[in-house]
């Protein structure tokens, strides 16, 4: 074959393959989705669909799991999701009841927010791990100003608390968690888990929190306490223990959400 004629070959074989990107397939990415988001769509589409009329409860989070196939925190993130965007509230101790018939809009905002939030176990997860070295080494190093900082943030959780005051106490609660992180003097722990503190302004996360970790003053109370036996290990520069007590605050949260 003539080299002309080759090298006009290969430029259309060039022109070809430019044309095919420019002109690329109407495909998108599968991507994988979380089981919580599948399952929000799918109490979504019950209740459009009128299994579940406005104001009639859902079935059990145990029924809900089994009848679909997944664990039960994946319902409980797909519940929060629904409490989330305003289609279902929890009564404690009764359970969840349905508020309204979504819109077309509104049945895409529950499991969009949890594909896009951080998932609450992983954040669970991540936080039991780098909260509790943090709270030792706070404890090796820290001054009565911190300790008395934190302190007065602890105060302002106790008074909210006992008003039952979820948002203002939640607020508080932040606050000692970056007071905390802040204690360490250390700007690589503070771009480490600081961004892992601030989930806490998720929307699925304190859903999550407020209506199963921290449903009421008793609860909140009981959080406080376990915040004031940190504060106490740290003053007393007692490492060990005030990492185990922040343990002790993940591990329950841990437990409430595998129950």
């Amino acid at each position: 074959m003539p080299t002309a004629t080759r090298n006009a070959i290969i430029q259309l074989d060039k022109m070809t393959d430019q044309a095919k990107r420019n002109n690329s397939m109407p495909f998108e990415k599968v991507r994988p989705r979380k089981v919580s988001a599948v399952a929000a769509e799918q109490l979504i589409s019950a209740i459009k669909a009128g299994m579940f009329p406005v104001g009639s409860k859902l079935p059990s989070e145990f029924e809900l799991a089994e009848e679909m196939g997944v664990s039960r925190p994946s319902i409980r993130e797909a519940l929060s999701a629904l409490q989330a965007v305003g289609l279902i509230a929890s009564h404690p101790g009764s359970g969840n009841y349905v508020l309204k018939i979504p819109s077309i809009d509104e049945e895409q905002d529950a499991p969009h927010l949890i594909e896009t939030e951080a998932g609450c176990l992983e954040v669970m997860e991540a936080r039991s791990v780098l909260e509790p070295p943090v709270a030792a080494y706070v404890a090796r190093k820290h001054s009565p100003e911190e300790v008395a900082a934190l302190k007065r943030v602890l105060e302002k959780m106790r008074e909210e608390a006992r008003k039952g005051d979820f948002p203002t106490y939640f607020e508080a609660d932040k606050a000692f968690h970056r007071g905390l992180v802040d204690a360490a003097h250390n700007h690589l722990i503070t771009e480490a888990v600081i961004p892992l503190v601030d989930t806490m302004d998720q929307t699925l996360y304190r859903e999550f929190t407020h209506h199963y970790y921290l449903k009421n003053v008793a609860d909140l109370e009981q959080v406080v306490d376990v915040h004031c036996d940190i504060i106490s290990a740290i003053e007393q520069s007692k490492p060990e223990l005030a990492a185990e007590k922040v343990q002790e605050h993940w591990r329950r949260m841990r437990e409430i959400w595998e129950a």
